[in-house]
């Protein structure tokens, strides 16, 4: 994975647009169109109740066909989680990266994730469910899957570090301690809302991310809150 790092060395002068489906070859688009219907599928299925069976029927394409993109069920899979974790780069990362270094871009970040976690939580997520499927099963779709959240985690790691540098954290701040709470907070909000479905649960996210920068936040520090 690519993912840059919050700091100001790494902020690419402009995004890297993914190419557009009419300049790939046939073969990619078709390739293409097979991994974004995966991915719609393995929210609903999982990535273990993903086959190339099933994405044969979902395309209109016989199993042979599907097979000669992927060569097998697992690379496949990988395939999916590399389009998800793309996807989730494009949402809410990058346009992050438009608000003002430190506390702001640290909020946009959390207001964008946000965004993508309240339709994930009608729709799946392939983060969570992945880390349920293959917690303790070793082998490359694990790897890819934590390599994944590793990678965007990092970020929001080097996000938190920099609010510090900035000065709208307090100094002696665990970074480390910060952003496993806004993980954390995150986490539960999918396990609440998802799983047991209990009303209410998106509106608690908010403030629940307004009392970790109250906890270790600066009097006076820029927050731009909604």
């Amino acid at each position: 994975m690519s993912l840059p790092l919050f700091s100001d060395s790494s902020i690419p002068v402009a995004e890297a647009e993914r190419p557009s489906a009419r300049a790939m070859p046939k073969g990619q688009q078709t390739k293409q169109a097979i991994v974004q219907a995966a991915v719609t599928l393995s929210t609903q299925v999982g990535l273990e109740g993903l086959s190339i069976g099933s994405l044969a029927d979902l395309m209109h394409m016989s199993k042979s066909g599907v097979f000669a993109h992927f060569g097998s069920r697992e690379e496949l899979q990988i395939s999916v989680i590399r389009e998800y974790f793309a996807s989730f780069e494009q949402e809410v990362f990058f346009p992050a990266l438009q608000a003002p270094k430190g506390l702001p871009r640290l909020r946009a970040l959390f207001d964008n994730w946000m965004t993508r976690v309240a339709i994930e939580i009608q729709s799946g997520c392939i983060f969570i469910s992945g880390a349920v499927e293959f917690d303790d099963r070793p082998g490359p779709v694990r790897e890819a899957l934590a390599n994944s959240v590793q990678t965007w985690l990092h970020a929001l790691y080097r996000a938190v570090v920099l609010a510090k540098d900035c000065g709208h954290l307090s100094t002696d701040a665990d970074a480390q301690q910060v952003a496993f709470e806004i993980h954390a907070l995150i986490l539960a909000l999918h396990y609440e809302a998802r799983f047991l479905k209990n009303p209410g649960s998106l509106a608690r996210a908010n403030p629940g991310f307004d009392v970790i920068l109250a906890r270790y936040g600066v009097p006076g520090a820029p927050d731009f809150s909604v």
